[in-house]
């Protein structure tokens, strides 16, 4: 008999005997692995939960309790991080398991959204996952930043900058779809490790920017040749950027190269020289300026109560009735149809036997990268994943989903 709950205290050997040989890339001794978990049992928003087989554990997750904005409204979002099957249960549905009780655990606690950070893409686009926002990576030299701005107003920040740099986070947070709050224990976590910076730009005593970064090795691997990849770039105004990267354009006697991993599809602008430090060419003649990746995925648990919750948000504008047939096959409670009564912008949901204006039909993986902002309605519609009842209210529909203000999310989890 199957039972899926917390771990005791007594079990987290075995949790991390299980993630050690799940992910044996990380490459962290046992002993780092239980530093982590001392530091993961002081964070209130984290359970650490197991899948038990007549009393062996044979899988683990991690589940979050984040509280995410989106279209300006803060929602509870369930995280999901560290899904691990120990090596002898493999193929036997530990996963499909525990990612059915992970959703069922947060519709419970009135979430409406859920996220996570997959290994296999394709694994949970198959659980109802759908893609968020894509990231960018740059790799140039420092001297490709603009001569412009001034590093006067940067320093290094310490934990006792740690309330100026949540504050700081929270402003642009409160205008930025995707942020999650900082929870105490990742803030009081970012001032103690050895590896991670931040340089914050000042105005005053208000912190209103900052970079977050680490020294790697470079390519050719010697003690001086190192690269600085940058994991954060946030600021709230446009001088504030430019100082900041006036700050990182210092350092170039000490790194060969900056990369910068940004949601931000236009950074090439700012660079005098937009290619990056390869030489990849592909026809005709364009050039490499940054690659990109798919990673964080959201998912759709509760349709009524995720309107409800943007009951203030405006739906481009628009006034429509617009009725959704959503498929969920991996959480049949989850499915159903509504009709979405949209009048200046504002929206309610209506039993699905509403007279209505047009329909739509598609799975729970489309709808939520749809809602959250990550992709436009013209896009689903264009790679026919969602079927529309009369095209002449596609612009309609497109507008009342459409923001340019896709979701970033900067916490690893």
């Amino acid at each position: 008999m199957r039972e899926i709950r917390p771990l005791t205290n007594h079990e987290l050997e075995d949790y991390i005997t299980i993630q050690l040989n799940a992910y044996p890339g990380v490459r962290v001794t046992r002993e780092q692995m239980r530093e982590r978990m001392a530091r993961m049992q002081a964070d209130p928003i984290l359970s650490l939960v197991g899948l038990f087989d007549e009393g062996e554990l044979t899988g683990v997750m991690r589940l979050y309790d984040f509280t995410m904005q989106l279209h300006g409204a803060p929602l509870l979002v369930g995280g999901l991080g560290g899904v691990a099957v120990a090596l002898d249960h493999k193929k036997e549905k530990v996963a499909y398991e525990m990612v059915q009780f992970f959703l069922r655990h947060y519709r419970e606690k009135e979430a409406s959204l859920t996220a996570l950070y997959p290994f296999r893409a394709d694994f949970y686009k198959q659980m109802g996952f759908g893609y968020g926002r894509k990231l960018n990576q740059y790799r140039f030299h420092p001297h490709q930043l603009p001569k412009r701005g001034t590093k006067a107003h940067v320093g290094l920040l310490s934990s006792r900058d740690r309330y100026a740099f949540n504050a700081c986070y929270q402003r642009v947070m409160a205008r930025t779809n995707g942020m999650m709050e900082n929870s105490p224990a990742y803030l009081d976590a970012m001032f103690t490790g050895d590896s991670l910076r931040v340089a914050g730009c000042w105005d005053g005593d208000e912190l209103r920017g900052y970079v977050q970064f680490q020294f790697e090795p470079g390519r050719h691997r010697s003690l001086l040749s190192n690269e600085l990849v940058v994991r954060a770039l946030v600021y709230e105004e446009t001088a504030v950027l430019y100082d900041l990267l006036a700050f990182l354009r210092s350092q170039a006697d000490q790194i060969e190269s900056i990369v910068l991993n940004t949601h931000d599809d236009d950074f090439h602008l700012l660079l005098t020289d937009p290619r990056n430090t390869g030489d990849l060419i592909f026809p005709t003649v364009y050039q490499e300026s940054n690659i990109q990746g798919t990673g964080i995925m959201y998912r759709l648990i509760d349709v009524p109560r995720f309107f409800g919750l943007l009951r203030d948000h405006s739906f481009g504008g628009q006034t429509c009735r617009l009725k959704v047939q959503m498929a969920d096959n991996f959480l049949p409670e989850n499915a159903g149809a509504w009709v979405l009564d949209v009048v200046d912008g504002r929206a309610q949901l209506l039993p699905a036997d509403t007279p209505h204006d047009v329909s739509l039909a598609l799975d729970v993986a489309e709808f939520s990268s749809l809602v959250t902002g990550a992709i436009g309605f013209k896009t689903l519609l264009n790679y026919d994943l969602v079927e529309l009842s009369d095209a002449a209210c596609t612009e309609t529909i497109h507008r009342l989903f459409y923001t340019d203000n896709k979701p970033v999310c900067f916490t690893s989890f």
